[in-house]
């Protein structure tokens, strides 16, 4: 199948349609995990999927890999890999004994375009700073030597929020790397229904590709062109100020709850993620409302919140709720 151009007006909405469709034809349900993946990978940016097992975070991975014919990789974290399991290693090749040996890089599993870390929670620090370096530069460093990984290049990971034990919390550092935090939920009755009569080897064989990297990058080309007018990129900053507990602008549940607020990186997130969710609408400049759409996903594991919000049951979702409510579109 021949890819399309990103390059013509339309074709960005045209080929996010066509990768969230032939995702969708793996997944069941799950619609905005699938379109807040596009958008990652629109950006350039990481998301983080956090859900029980079993809700298809996985098979979203191979699926959007398989749909725009990406390299894949599969990375299950555990307590025991260590960080050259990932960003690879080099190696003594060749004969000493005859002078001819030379050490060569082996590359390791995240020199691929879509990196699936499995429970990234459940390495050691050690292992999830090697990965920072990844996310943040595109590169990783061994040796002394820096290697340029493969372009494009996103981390999807996936923790399970409800099973903690033998797991490390992620650091905020390596949380604000994250594009987007992207929930699952368990599937209605009617999509319950779909999978389980669907059979057991039916998954992402079946995934037409409709795109490839060229487009990929062609895409984020779009998105960082998109027109934004000063008050709606103003809107997302005013936004994400609104959730720092030091601010005057603060709410009082937002000074109780809030024991540190999004970084500038929030800031940045929406106005990106925004951009995408306007061309996949096909809107031709950024809008208060794409900055909505996304702010949940875009800020929710940017806030820390205090024991108090756990005991009095308030999430982070909550928060953002009432800043998106309370903050002015407009402030003139």
């Amino acid at each position: 199948m021949q890819s399309v151009s990103a390059t013509s007006e339309g074709e960005f909405e045209r080929i996010g349609a066509a990768v969230q469709d032939a995702v969708g034809a793996a997944v069941v349900g799950q619609e905005e995990a699938v379109r807040g993946a596009v958008i990652c990978l629109a950006v350039g940016g990481h998301a983080l999927f956090e859900g029980a097992p079993g809700l298809g975070k996985t098979t979203l991975a191979r699926a959007l890999a398989a749909a725009l014919r990406l390299d894949a990789q599969r990375v299950q974290f555990t307590p025991d890999l260590m960080p050259a399991d990932i960003t690879g290693t080099s190696v003594l090749r060749g004969s000493p004994a005859a002078g001819e040996s030379a050490f060569r890089f082996e590359p390791g599993a995240l020199f691929a375009n879509i990196v699936l870390a499995d429970e990234i929670n459940r390495a050691a620090p050690r292992t999830q700073s090697a990965l920072l370096e990844a996310m943040q530069e595109g590169t990783v460093t061994v040796a002394e030597t820096t290697h340029e990984l493969p372009d494009p290049f996103v981390v999807l990971a996936t923790q399970n929020p409800i099973e903690m034990r033998g797991t490390y919390p992620l650091p905020e550092a390596e949380l604000d790397r994250f594009l987007l935090n992207l929930r699952f939920e368990f599937p209605t009755l009617e999509e319950l229904t779909r999978l389980a009569g669907r059979p057991e080897d039916e998954a992402t064989g079946g995934v037409e590709p409709v795109a490839d990297a060229e487009d990929v990058r062609r895409m984020r080309v779009q998105v960082r062109s998109l027109p934004a007018a000063d008050h709606v990129v103003g809107y997302a900053a005013r936004l994400v100020m609104a959730l720092h507990p030091e601010r005057p602008e603060a709410s009082e549940r937002v000074r109780e709850f809030v024991e540190l607020g999004p970084s500038p990186r929030g800031a940045r997130a929406l106005a990106l993620a925004g951009r995408a969710t306007a061309l996949l609408a096909g809107r031709h400049a950024l809008a208060v409302e794409d900055v909505r759409e996304v702010a949940l996903p875009a800020l929710r594991h940017r806030l820390i919140l205090t024991l108090d919000a756990d005991r009095a049951e308030v999430t982070p979702d909550d928060l953002i709720r009432e800043a998106i409510e309370r903050v002015p579109k407009d402030p003139r």
